[in-house]
């Protein structure tokens, strides 16, 4: 590993600080839901600190265990029996993972479009936010991690904010207080010019700070109870520490279910990955891009290990990763160190860790959120135009009310829509003559037309009157897909019953599917095209 690695320690080291504090509770929590053993998640989180940092090429993404797979883990563990063979299914994931990096197929991560993947990271910042309120007033019935619209506990995310009047506990809503005040105030610009909290980040004052206030409130009507704490598995001694860990039971590798689940695995881990790789980079003040394929077999690796030592399959997670940015991360160096102090808190300092409450860890998480939807996101978005901003919109809402990977299946399908329709809009220009004389008309067609464009050229082929001259201009296209090819075989036809003298033009590039030979007496050159007519721009037909 290069100098250049560890340049920017300064900044990297206190962000890698934040990101280990934020990342233990939701490791805890995510194995809660995926009905795992609480260690796997702890796994994940160092083998996606560690293992996937060293071979990734992202500079601020974090990977660890993820929300979205938890339903997907939670049934295949029921399924399949045992916590052993499933295991066997993550390190299968890994494989395939690995496979699709070396295909390079991580180029489907350039094809998100740019509000859906806004609209991601504004839909995960209202859901931390809203989950993170009931862990502020002290009521922790959901675990950490837990980002769908249906919680593990019954209620739903607005729900929950109801219910949680009933049990509001007033120490860990003191706490949460004081600590956003904390996070607040170490915004400041007089605060950020004094140089030791340069160096101190604001959420490592709030930890301390949280660790004091429960240990005074003990023993008084503030007192914070234990199921309020982070709660991490504590080994007695160091054999107790590696005992913790669990091999696959390879026995089953033949089993159908297994590979089943290992495909499903790492289809949506990969995917997961792409969306949070996007996002990431538009994050990153220095707008730097990341290699996806080569972030899929960082990914593979990482899932191979992971399974191989009892850990629960990881993703790059857009909560760790944008914790990462806002507390100044500037290389890999600061996921490095988040993963390392996974491993080292884990082994020696267990019980430390379980002094902190959670209502300061949900203070961090708040401020968080609030920066991933800033309202200024949304007036930019809508600033930018319908367009930009109805898929935009849809795809926060669809996160909120489903779950990450639906709201950006809903947000997709309605940018889509968007983009096929201005495909529509643009499949040719109308043009005719100066002469009155005479009818002449043509029709430029534009690079790519396809069956979206038909009912627009059906519709402008009509509209040309009887007794008229009509040139279909292709000079400029690439290829024209059979649907449209049929229509203008058709229509030649029907051109003799109008007595329309109808000619195309187009270049050798053209692909005319096998219509050669039903167009190829229509076919003029473009210089003799430009002496057949001078055009003027009609009035484009309503789309």
């Amino acid at each position: 590993m290069n100098n250049s690695f560890f340049s920017n320690l300064k900044s990297d080291a206190p962000a890698g600080l934040v990101v280990f504090l934020v990342a233990v509770p939701l490791c805890l929590g995510i194995a809660l839901a995926s009905g795992a053993p609480l260690f796997s998640g702890i796994i994940a989180g160092m083998v996606g600190g560690i293992v996937v940092t060293m071979f990734s090429g992202s500079q601020l993404g974090v990977s660890g265990p993820a929300a979205g797979l938890a339903a997907i883990v939670l049934a295949g563990i029921q399924e399949l029996g045992a916590f052993e063979i499933f295991l066997v299914a993550v390190v299968i994931a890994g494989i395939i993972q690995f496979v699709l990096g070396v295909a390079r197929a991580g180029i489907i991560g350039y094809y998100f479009p740019s509000a859906v993947i806004k609209g991601m990271l504004a839909g995960i910042g209202l859901i931390i936010f809203l989950k993170q309120i009931p862990h502020a007033f002290g009521y922790d019935a959901d675990p950490e991690g837990d980002l769908g619209f249906i919680q593990a506990d019954g209620e739903n995310t607005f729900s929950e904010l109801i219910n949680m009047i009933n049990f509001i506990s007033p120490g860990a809503i003191t706490i949460a207080l004081i600590s956003l005040a904390i996070l607040i105030l170490w915004e400041q610009q007089f605060i950020k010019r004094i140089k030791i909290t340069q160096v101190i980040q604001g959420p490592l004052v709030v930890v301390i700070v949280g660790i004091i206030l429960a240990i005074s409130f003990s023993g008084t009507s503030m007192a914070i109870s234990q199921d309020h704490m982070v709660s991490i598995p504590v080994a007695s001694d160091f054999n107790g520490f590696i005992d913790q860990f669990t091999l696959p039971d390879f026995s089953a590798f033949g089993m159908i279910e297994v590979w089943v689940l290992g495909i499903t695995i790492a289809i949506v881990a990969s995917l997961e990955t792409l969306l949070c790789v996007e996002a990431t980079d538009k994050l990153d003040p220095q707008k730097r891009v990341t290699p996806t394929s080569r972030e899929l077999r960082a990914q593979g690796i990482g899932n191979f290990v992971s399974g191989m030592i009892g850990g629960l399959p990881v993703t790059q997670v857009i909560v760790r990763s944008s914790a990462n940015i806002q507390s100044g991360g500037k290389t890999r160096a600061s996921a490095l160190i988040h993963g390392f102090l996974i491993l080292i808190s884990a082994m020696i300092i267990p019980n430390v860790l379980n002094m902190i409450p959670l209502s300061s860890l949900a203070a961090i998480l708040l401020v968080v959120g609030y920066k991933l939807a800033k309202p200024s996101l949304f007036k930019q978005m809508f600033k930018s135009g319908y367009q930009q901003f109805i898929p935009f919109v849809v795809t926060v809402l669809a996160i909120v009310l489903t779950d990450l990977l639906k709201g950006i299946g809903i947000g997709m399908a309605v940018a889509i829509f968007y983009i096929l329709l201005n495909n529509l809009k643009n499949p040719f220009v109308l043009k005719e003559t100066h002469d009155k004389a005479h009818k002449h008309y043509r029709i430029v067609l534009a690079e790519m037309v396809t069956f979206l464009n038909k009912a627009q050229i059906l519709r402008v082929l009509n509209r040309v009157p009887n007794d008229a001259e009509l040139l279909i201009d292709a000079s400029r296209t690439r290829h024209i897909q059979h649907d449209v090819l049929e229509i203008l075989s058709d229509f030649k036809e029907s051109a003799k019953y109008k007595n329309i003298d109808l000619k195309m033009c187009c270049t050798e590039q053209l692909d005319l599917n096998g219509y050669e030979q039903s167009l190829g007496e229509l076919m003029v050159d473009a210089k003799a095209a430009k002496n057949m007519i001078k055009e003027k721009e009609l009035e484009r037909p309503e789309a």
